[in-house]
C-alpha cells in the first residue's frame, strides 16, 4: 500500500498522520507545538515524526512527506518565508531539504490556510467550484483563493493574507475574528476574559443574552463587509467559512448572508454560495496531502 506522511503545524498543536493513496486517513495523532521553543524545535519534531513512521511502515511504500504550516511559505524551496513572533526563528526553516537529506523522501510544504482551502475544494464544501474563497475565522482571519483548482499565491506567497485588509479604519481580523468577539463580550460584561469562549458566547446568545447577540451581529456585519469586498475582487462562486466558531452554522449562516447582501451587488451575490467547512480539524493534513499529490503526480 502506498502511504503519505502528512503533518499540520499550528501555533498550538502539531497534527499528523498517515494517509493512503485514496485520501483515507489511516492514523492520526497530535502533540503540542511548543511554539515558543522556536523553528529548530519544530523542525526536529517533524524529523522525529517522519522517522517513526518510516520505521513502523517498512513493508509499505512511504511516498513522501506533506506539510501544512502556519506562516508564509516559499513553496518552491519548501521553506518558511515569513512568520509571526509566535514562532521565534521560524523564518528560513527548510523542511523540504531536511526531509530529502535525512530520508531521501520528496516533501511539499504549503501554508495552513491554503491547505484548508484546498481540502475543501478537493473533497469538502467547495468541491467542483470554479472560483472559491475560503476564510478561517479564529484568533485572526486567514484566507485562501482557488481558481480552477490552483491556489493563488501572489508574488511572494502572501496572497489572501486577508486579516490585514483595512476595514473601517482597522484591520479585518481586529474587528471580525472569534478572538475579538470573546474579548468584546467579556469587556462589556466587565468580567475576566478567562470566563468566556466562543462556545459560551453562542450558548448565551441562544438564551437571549442581548450583549452576546449584539456582539455576534457586529461580527457578522464585519464578516459580511469583508466577504463583499473580497468578492468584488475575486467574484467567487463559493465562499467557505472555517474555524472553530463556524461550528455554529445554523445560527450564523443566514445572518452572514444577510450582511453580505447589504454590501455586495446583486449580480455578484446571486452567483455566490456561502458554505461552511466540512473537514474541520483534519483540513490541514488532508490539504497538505492533496497539495503533495497535485505537485508530485504531474
Amino acid at each position: 500500500m502506498k502511504k503519505y506522511i502528512s503533518i499540520d503545524i499550528g501555533g498550538t498543536a502539531i497534527k499528523y498522520g498517515l494517509i493512503d493513496e485514496n485520501a483515507n486517513i489511516l492514523e492520526k495523532y497530535e502533540i503540542e507545538t511548543n511554539a515558543q521553543k522556536g523553528g529548530e524545535h519544530i523542525l526536529n519534531e517533524v524529523v522525529k515524526i517522519v522517522e517513526n513512521f518510516v520505521k513502523e511502515n517498512q513493508n509499505d511504500k512511504i511516498m513522501g512527506v506533506c506539510i501544512s504550516t502556519a506562516g508564509v511559505v516559499d513553496t518552491k524551496k519548501g521553506s518558511i518565508y515569513h512568520a509571526s513572533d509566535l514562532i521565534p526563528n521560524y523564518i528560513g526553516i527548510n523542511f523540504k531539504n531536511t526531509i530529502k537529506e535525512k530520508f531521501s523522501l520528496p516533501c511539499q510544504v504549503e501554508n495552513d490556510v491554503n491547505c484548508a482551502g484546498l481540502a475543501e475544494y478537493k473533497s469538502g464544501a467547495s468541491k467542483d467550484s470554479s472560483v472559491c474563497l475560503t476564510l478561517t475565522i479564529g484568533t485572526g482571519i486567514g484566507g485562501c483563493g482557488i481558481v480552477d483548482g490552483k491556489i493563488i499565491h501572489g508574488a511572494n506567497g502572501s496572497a489572501f493574507e486577508v486579516g490585514y485588509m483595512n476595514i473601517r479604519d482597522d484591520k479585518f481580523e481586529n474587528l471580525g475574528s472569534a478572538k475579538v468577539l470573546v474579548e468584546k463580550v467579556a469587556k462589556e460584561k466587565k468580567e475576566n476574559i478567562s470566563l468566556w469562549n466562543g462556545k459560551k458566547v453562542f450558548e448565551n446568545a441562544k438564551k437571549g443574552d442581548k450583549i452576546c447577540i449584539r456582539a455576534i451581529d457586529e461580527m457578522c456585519d464585519v464578516l459580511g463587509l469583508g466577504i463583499a469586498n473580497l468578492s468584488y475582487m475575486l467574484n467567487p462562486d463559493t465562499v467557505v467559512l472555517g474555524g472553530g466558531i463556524m461550528a455554529q452554522e445554523e445560527y450564523l449562516k443566514k445572518r452572514i448572508e444577510e450582511k453580505i447582501s447589504l454590501y455586495l451587488e446583486k449580480r455578484f451575490f446571486d452567483k455566490m454560495t456561502l458554505k461552511f467547512a466540512k473537514h474541520q480539524n483534519q483540513a490541514g493534513i488532508l490539504g497538505a496531502y492533496y497539495n503533495f499529490r497535485d505537485l508530485e503526480d504531474k
